[in-house]
């Protein structure tokens, strides 16, 4: 059984994390818990790119990640990020059919991308300024290993 969330400490955690990315004032942004326990991610966003206001939500019954403070820096990240998000995305939109290979090849390298350089980032904030500096890794559980990956190929020789 899982370690029950703090939830007020993790509250402090985003509250210094918002100042820290400087996100705050400019944006309004609320922390919520998802007591669903069947909701499969750790953490999301839902955003009003228009008003400035975001919702980051955390899953607060069985989290996929072992550090919540990391969890929280990431979709900061996101957000911090999301301006060059959507400018992307919708070049992507504008230059590509939409159900195309080309369309589908852009935005699976743009994600991964992203995704990618969100992490690094969330990374180096972490190391740097983190209460808890310990990395999660809770995705790898999920992944196969090195051999697994090469198990059933054949031989090119």
């Amino acid at each position: 059984m899982s370690t029950p969330v703090n939830r007020e400490s993790i509250q402090e955690r985003f509250a210094y994390w918002c100042g820290k990315l400087r996100l705050t004032p400019g944006w309004d942004v609320r922390l919520e818990w998802v007591d669903d326990p069947h909701w499969p991610k750790t953490g999301d966003f839902k955003i009003d790119c228009d008003d400035r206001k975001a919702i980051l939500l955390l899953n607060a019954v069985n989290p996929k990640q072992e550090n919540l403070e990391e969890v929280i820096v990431h979709e900061l990240m996101h957000l911090k990020l999301y301006p060059l998000d959507q400018v992307t995305e919708a070049l992507i939109v504008s230059q590509f059919e939409e159900g195309t290979p080309a369309q589908s090849f852009a935005y699976r390298q743009f994600f991964e991308s992203l995704e990618i350089t969100v992490e690094e980032l969330t990374k180096c904030f972490l190391l740097e300024f983190g209460e808890n500096r310990e990395l999660s890794f809770g995705r790898c559980a999920g992944e196969k290993s090195f051999n697994e990956l090469y198990e059933g190929l054949n031989n090119l020789e």
